[in-house]
């Protein structure tokens, strides 16, 4: 089995920044490419951000210059630093992550359950 667990959320007022985290657990031999989507109210889920096991990063024009994704491949983490955030940043925030079990071939495509991030004006 292979969870992913997110953790940072928050309310936070306009301007302000959040951290959030996402630890992979679970019988894992690789993780390759890793991203952060997030869902408003009402829409669709969208990308937000993923970095590749070689640190490769591309990001949604909306928050180009104020989010940045990171990881920790020995930790097996992933990590979204969010500044200057705005009211439509509001959303429940999902960390996703390709991952090669052990003693399996291929990779699967896993999922957090999800972190609420609430951005007041």
């Amino acid at each position: 089995q292979v969870q992913l667990v997110e953790s940072g959320g928050g309310l936070v007022q306009a301007g302000g920044s959040l951290r959030l985290s996402c630890a992979a657990s679970g019988s894992i031999s690789r993780i390759n490419d890793m991203g952060w989507y997030r869902q408003a109210p009402g829409k669709q889920r969208e990308l937000v951000a993923r970095i590749t096991s070689g640190g490769y990063t591309n990001y949604a024009d909306s928050v180009k210059g104020r989010f940045t994704i990171s990881r920790d491949n020995a930790k097996k983490m992933e990590f979204l630093r969010m500044n200057s955030l705005k009211p439509e940043d509001t959303g429940v925030y999902y960390c996703n992550a390709y991952v090669e079990r052990q003693y399996h071939s291929g990779f699967g495509l896993y999922w957090g359950q999800g972190t609420q991030v609430t951005v007041s004006s």
